[in-house]
């Protein structure tokens, strides 16, 4: 186990994934966890970062932080994606070397696999095949972010260690429809249907591909799972093991929010890639397991959304 009282820097702590890492880091009883907004440090900054790992000297990092969004966001701004999430992943990584940083996990995404991988996805399918058109630019970055920390492990002996996570939602999702991913889009689509007592909901492409979602509470608890107990070079998967397509999770949606809505399929939207589903064999040959049922996930996901709905609708 990493020690409970070292520094632990959780980048991107504002956002979904960081700020349920910072949850789990403070349930785990971990005293010294550093954060830093994005006004108070540019992590596409070398110099910045440099000055800010200096003055702090973190023991331990968990690198969450990245610039993301859905089939429409990647497919719109490729080369901000490009740019800003191969900077993030080079300072923090360079800097983590230079301190001396103990041990890092750096945080991928399972879209970093070839388009049309065999299912499920096993970790050495990376670079096989050809990736998927709509996300490409932010794939490529993700993927040169677990290829530093294997290049520091082989050049310096850092213990760096990554991870692939499955589709995530949560608290603290996007749920700006321009920018979201599936099922905060969805939960927002339906819930506006229900406030305006709408009798259909427009979901993008045709319902088919399948896709596999993990609560973002789990991650975090995966996260911190790796960080007590693994040290491979090879990096890792983390999901559930478990998929369904996109009309089912639309159904598993409107059931919770907005009940005999009729879902209607726009097949003229892109539907990305036809499967990703994720090999976790791996990570529970190590001792580790979701906890989190699709369904009440959703549930507390929609829950969240609505608390935030009623606190925006109050100021």
């Amino acid at each position: 186990m990493i020690d409970r009282n070292a520094p632990i820097f959780v980048t991107g702590h504002r956002g979904m994934v960081g700020s349920a890492l910072v949850r789990r880091l403070k349930s785990a009883g971990f005293g010294n966890i550093l954060t830093a907004t994005r006004s108070e440090l540019d992590l596409r900054e070398q110099a910045a970062v440099d000055s800010w790992f200096d003055s702090h000297r973190p023991a331990h990092v968990i690198h969450a932080a990245g610039t993301v969004g859905g089939i429409q966001a990647n497919a719109t701004r490729p080369a901000e994606f490009l740019y800003d999430n191969l900077m993030i992943h080079a300072t923090v990584l360079h800097a983590a070397y230079r301190t001396g940083v103990e041990k890092l996990l750096y945080l991928g995404s399972s879209c970093i696999y070839p388009r049309d991988c065999p299912q499920p996805i096993k970790e050495e399918y990376l670079l096989t095949g050809p990736l998927e058109k709509t996300n490409e630019a932010y794939a490529v970055a993700k993927i040169a972010g677990l290829k530093s920390c294997e290049a520091y492990r082989k050049q310096y002996g850092c213990r760096f260690i990554s991870a692939m996570p499955t589709n995530l939602y949560g608290p603290n999702d996007n749920f700006d429809l321009t920018s979201s991913h599936v099922v905060p889009a969805l939960i927002r689509k339906f819930h506006e249907a229900r406030i305006n007592g709408a009798a259909e909901v427009a979901v993008w492409g045709s319902g088919r591909p399948r896709r596999e979602f993990l609560h973002v509470d789990d991650l975090a608890d995966a996260c911190l799972f790796l960080m007590d107990n693994y040290e491979g070079e090879e990096t890792i998967n983390v999901g559930s093991g478990e998929d369904l397509t996109i009309a089912a999770l639309a159904e598993l949606i409107r059931d919770a929010v907005c009940p005999g809505v009729r879902i209607a399929f726009d097949a003229s939207m892109p539907d990305g890639t036809p499967r990703k589903l994720l090999d976790v064999s791996k990570l529970r040959a190590l001792g580790w397991r979701h906890q989190t049922a699709l369904a009440e996930g959703l549930a507390s996901a929609y829950e969240w959304y609505c608390s935030r709905v009623a606190v925006a609708a109050a100021s």
